[in-house]
């Protein structure tokens, strides 16, 4: 049953085996056949528009080739002898030719590479499934029975499934949320992640010259940049930095910085740690807007080897084209949406606002707006411009053209937040369903794991051997303060899935059916 009427038309086989359309009673045949038509005349307009320029040329380069035929040998000699009495003119234009290509190549960003990516697989007994996860809660007697019914509730619509992961520390009864374990939590996911990394790249960890470690709401001293430094004893001149309280999208302002050094530092190689510590950040109290990160964040965590070498191009996965940042943080509501706070006794947890899903819809807007007159092609910014000013000159109460970003990219990391920002940023970028299907099943099986899940995403596509090259990869996270921040990778080959990935041994159950 189809009450909106999506589906209207049908592939029906008759007894002798033919195939037919069949059209349903709800939707007539001139209406179908006029949205076909419609469908056709949109993908011809955007042929004609991207290739506009093309075939404004072809009439030139024949009117050239037919003038050049008809040129005889005379007119040869008379060309070269003109050029002959105007050779300081030439010289002079050949200089500066070569000199605006010199400071073209010396000043033109370096591109930055990818060559590969790892993240963290927890071992299977840190598993949680919802009845342990709920028994667990029960038993800590910290949960009213209001809070635990909340929990529960929330765990049924969250899109979590049955083998998400929570550190060691919570499985313990009463819990052990101490600094200790906190620090075996954060040495596990970003060792874990790291060794995995340098046995598929053969990378060695003296040859790192950049690192850039994201965790929002663990801390330690020394920091978690120095811990991996002492570990895998990297040279004293690396340029380590260590980002905090800066929530779900850390992972791109990691990228972002890791990739300003890049532009820097010559001949060297950058590694982005991405994680979140969830031992110390557990709430063990009842009110309803702290509990909620409790039943979506996950363990979880990545690594990415970035590079500016030219001969890393040949083995790298993929090319950073655009990172776009916006930030929120100037509106009261948006700062507080997402707030790290005490309750009225005295437990810390991060609290989620109410209005979080209208500011994350605002944060991405602002986003989109930058992003996209740098990826879009020029026909769908033509549709975009045409409607604001069509609204504008008329005063109409049209809603403005909404841009089809499926235009632009080829596969989408809709950071997993939750099932109900996937929702709605599938709503908002009508995208498909196989679109969000690595965003929704990486909630499913991780779990939110901050700002490491665009790349369970992407590790995602992969597994499934949907990457091929040229394509384009739009990674979207959102995260506290407010901020929307997007990344760009370009695929440089059919990208197959690294050794030990976190969907080697699941990936054939996948795509499943999340319960609605």
């Amino acid at each position: 049953m189809d009450p909106g009427g999506a589906t209207d038309v049908a592939t029906a086989r008759g007894g002798g085996g033919q195939v037919g359309v069949q059209i349903h009673q709800n939707r007539r045949l001139p209406d179908f056949l006029q949205s076909v038509n419609l469908k056709y005349v949109k993908l011809g307009y955007h042929y004609l528009i991207s290739n506009l320029l093309t075939l404004c040329f072809i009439p030139l380069i024949i009117v050239t080739l037919i003038e050049a035929s008809q040129m005889d040998i005379h007119d040869i000699q008379q060309l070269w002898l003109h050029l002959q009495y105007n050779l300081v003119s030439v010289i002079i234009c050949s200089a500066v030719l070569v000199f605006g290509l010199t400071v073209y190549i010396m000043t033109r960003p370096r591109p930055v590479y990818l060559v590969d990516y790892a993240c963290y697989r927890p071992p299977d007994h840190l598993k949680a499934p919802y009845q342990r996860f709920m028994e667990h809660s029960r038993l800590t007697q910290d949960f009213d029975d209001s809070s635990l019914e909340f929990q529960r509730k929330i765990l049924e619509r969250s899109g979590l499934g049955e083998e998400t992961y929570v550190p060691e520390a919570m499985h313990y009864i009463p819990p052990r949320p101490s600094m200790a374990a906190a620090r075996d939590e954060a040495e596990q996911v970003m060792y874990g992640a790291l060794d995995n990394l340098f046995a598929n790249t053969h990378v060695k960890p003296k040859d790192i010259g950049i690192l850039v470690v994201n965790c929002s709401l663990f801390n330690p001293t020394p920091s978690l940049s120095a811990m991996i430094v002492n570990k895998y004893k990297l040279r004293g001149n690396i340029r380590s930095f260590n980002l905090g309280g800066m929530g779900c999208s850390a992972g791109v302002i990691a990228v972002d910085l890791a990739k300003d050094l890049l532009q820097i530092h010559r001949n060297t190689y950058a590694v982005v740690v991405s994680t979140e510590n969830i031992t110390q950040n557990w709430y063990f109290g009842n009110k309803k807007s702290m509990l909620i990160p409790n039943c979506l964040f996950r363990v979880g965590g990545s690594a990415v080897l970035l590079s500016n070498k030219s001969v890393d191009r040949r083995r790298a996965k993929y090319k950073l084209v655009h990172v776009v940042r916006t930030h929120r943080g100037a509106d009261d509501k948006a700062f507080r949406c997402v707030y790290q706070e005490q309750d009225e006794k005295g437990k810390t947890g991060v609290s989620l606002s109410k209005d979080l899903m209208a500011i994350a819809g605002g944060a991405l807007k602002t986003n989109i707006t930058t992003l996209g007159p740098i990826v879009l092609p020029i026909s769908e910014q033509l549709l975009f411009f045409s409607s604001i000013v069509v609204n504008k000159l008329f005063k109409s109460n049209v809603k403005p053209y909404i841009p089809d970003f499926k235009l632009a990219f080829d596969h989408f990391c809709i950071h997993a937040g939750g099932r109900a920002v996937i929702d709605e940023l599938e709503k908002n970028l009508q995208l498909l369903p196989i679109h969000v299907e690595a965003s929704r099943m990486t909630l499913h099986r991780f779990g939110n794991t901050s700002s490491s899940s665009i790349w369970y995403e992407l590790a995602y596509m992969e597994a499934k051997g949907r990457m091929r090259k040229g394509n384009r990869v739009w990674q979207i996270a959102f995260g506290s303060g407010f901020k929307c921040n997007s990344a760009v990778w370009e695929a440089l080959r059919n990208v197959k899935p690294s050794r030990n990935g976190p969907w080697e041994d699941c990936i054939d159950k996948y795509p499943v059916k999340v319960v609605s």
